[in-house]
C-alpha cells in the first residue's frame, strides 16, 4: 500500500458553486478551511439559495482569483463572463444572482467561519480517492471528476482502500481522532447526502434512481469494520469532521501524512 497522504484539497468559496483545487489551505479557528463557503446566497427569508433547493444553481459557472478577491460568473458554458470584486461588489453580485436564478438573492459573507451546513461539524469533509473511484463505477457516465463535483468533498486521501474514511467514525458515534500533517481532527459521522449528488453538476439534470441505486450499492459494499451505528440508512458518503481541541493555527498541505 502507498503511504497514506492528503492528495487533494478543494474549497468552494461561494456555497453551492464550483470549487477550486489548492496545494495548501489555512485552518480557521472554528475548524473550517480559509475561504471555504466564505460567501453564500440568501433568499428574502434568510434561507440558503443552494443546490439543495434550487437546481438552476448547477448551471452557474464560476472562476476565482482569491489573491485579487475576484470572481467571474456565467450561465452555462457559452455565455460571456461577468467579473466582480468579492470584497466590494456584494450588492451587484446579489443582483446578478437574482437575475440568473429568477428569485431575489442577497450575497453575504462570513470571513471567520464560512457557511457550513452543520456548525457542529464545521471541519472539512474527508473521502478517499478510492471511494470516489468505486462510486463512479456504480453509474454509467459518472467518471471520477464528476463524482468529485457531485459529492463536493474538501479533503481527498490517497494510498488507502475504498471507504477507508469510514474508519474515522467510531462505534456508538464516538469520535475518532486522526491527524493530517500536524493538525488533529475528530471524525464525527458518515455524511448524510442530499439531493445534490443525484443531479448533473453542470446542468442540474436528475440521474433517475440515483439515490436508491447508491444506497443499495453502499450497503452491499459496506466494509465489515464500518460502524453499523452510523448507517441508519445507506445514502451516506464521506466523513464530517471537527477540529480537535487545543489546536493552534496551522495549514494543511497536499502530501501531508494521514495518521489514525
Amino acid at each position: 500500500m502507498n503511504a497514506v497522504q492528503l492528495s487533494r484539497i478543494t474549497i468552494y468559496p461561494i456555497k453551492s458553486l464550483d470549487g477550486i483545487e489548492l496545494e495548501q489551505a489555512e485552518v480557521l479557528e472554528e475548524g473550517g478551511l480559509d475561504n471555504d463557503r466564505r460567501f453564500a446566497l440568501l433568499d428574502s427569508q434568510g434561507r440558503y439559495v443552494n443546490g439543495k433547493r434550487t437546481a438552476a444553481v448547477h448551471q452557474i459557472r464560476s472562476e476565482f482569483d482569491l489573491a485579487a478577491m475576484r470572481v467571474r460568473l456565467r450561465i452555462g458554458s457559452d455565455a460571456d463572463w461577468t467579473g466582480f470584486s468579492l470584497a466590494d461588489d456584494h450588492p451587484r453580485l446579489g443582483e446578478w444572482f437574482s437575475d440568473a436564478l429568477g428569485a431575489a438573492c442577497r450575497f453575504v459573507e462570513n470571513r471567520a467561519g464560512g457557511f457550513p451546513d452543520d456548525r457542529d461539524t464545521a471541519g472539512p469533509t474527508v473521502v478517499s480517492t478510492a471511494t470516489l473511484c468505486e462510486v463512479s463505477g456504480w453509474f454509467a457516465g459518472l467518471d471520477l471528476e464528476e463524482a468529485r463535483r457531485r459529492f463536493r468533498t474538501n479533503l481527498e486521501i490517497d494510498g488507502v482502500e475504498p471507504f477507508w474514511e469510514d474508519r474515522l467514525v467510531g462505534a456508538s458515534r464516538k469520535p475518532v481522532e486522526f491527524k493530517i500533517g500536524e493538525v488533529a481532527w475528530l471524525g464525527m459521522k458518515a455524511c448524510q447526502r442530499c439531493v445534490v449528488p443525484t443531479r448533473s453538476s453542470q446542468a442540474g439534470e436528475i440521474t433517475r434512481g440515483f439515490q436508491k441505486m447508491f444506497a443499495q450499492a453502499r450497503e452491499q459494499t459496506l466494509p465489515a469494520w464500518a460502524p453499523a451505528e452510523q448507517f441508519d440508512h445507506f445514502y451516506r458518503l464521506c466523513v464530517n469532521t471537527r477540529l480537535a481541541p487545543g489546536q493552534v493555527p496551522a495549514k494543511l498541505r497536499v502530501g501531508d501524512a494521514v495518521r489514525v
